[in-house]
């Protein structure tokens, strides 16, 4: 594993300092939904978690490389889907399972909550995976860990071929014995 640079130490800094000042900056946005009626009350809410889960997703992703921009479709319905179902459930209260995500008709459950940090955090997962890290010249042959299957795979396979070539080596000595001969 490589030691972090400088710059990557400042930008996760930064990011746990970002992290740090949202929650802070969400304490007085609930508070300012509490004084509202329960559908804006609750919409407040549901943004500023959504927001929450943006910033971790932004906030976790470091690596080398260039981000992998790819479309998840599995992602979409697993993760994004339902918490928006939840999110909006939360809200209209004509929906079913309204009672289960709302507690005492004011304020949204810890379920909700959930739902929304992960919606946050799964728009931009669906779109982006990580990062393609582009491998070194000197790295381009395998490495495995000592002892595991896939080096036993790759001696058996070399065991092979050694085998296949000191047999070829052995006819090759005895075709050219016999046409001495």
């Amino acid at each position: 594993m490589k030691k972090p640079n400088k710059k990557n130490t400042v930008n996760l800094f930064f990011s746990a300092f970002l992290i740090l000042a949202f929650v802070v900056c969400a304490h007085f946005f609930s508070n300012f939904a509490l004084g509202q009626n329960q559908v804006l009350s609750n919409v407040i809410q549901l943004f500023v978690y959504t927001v929450f889960g943006l910033l971790l997703f932004y906030a976790t992703r470091v690596g080398d490389g260039k981000p992998v921009k790819r479309f998840s479709p599995i992602t979409l319905i697993i993760m994004v889907l339902p918490a928006l179902y939840i999110m909006i459930a939360s809200i209209a209260s004509g929906m079913p399972l309204h009672s289960a995500f709302v507690i005492n008709d004011s304020s949204i459950s810890i379920v909700t909550t959930l739902a929304a940090v992960v919606f946050g955090y799964g728009i931009p997962y669906t779109f982006l995976s990580g990062f393609e890290i582009a491998e070194e010249e000197n790295e381009s042959e395998k490495k495995f860990v000592e002892g595991g299957i896939e080096a036993d795979i790759q001696d058996v396979e070399n065991e092979e071929e050694s085998e296949e070539t000191s047999e070829n080596a052995e006819e090759t000595e005895t075709s050219e014995e016999n046409t001495e001969e």
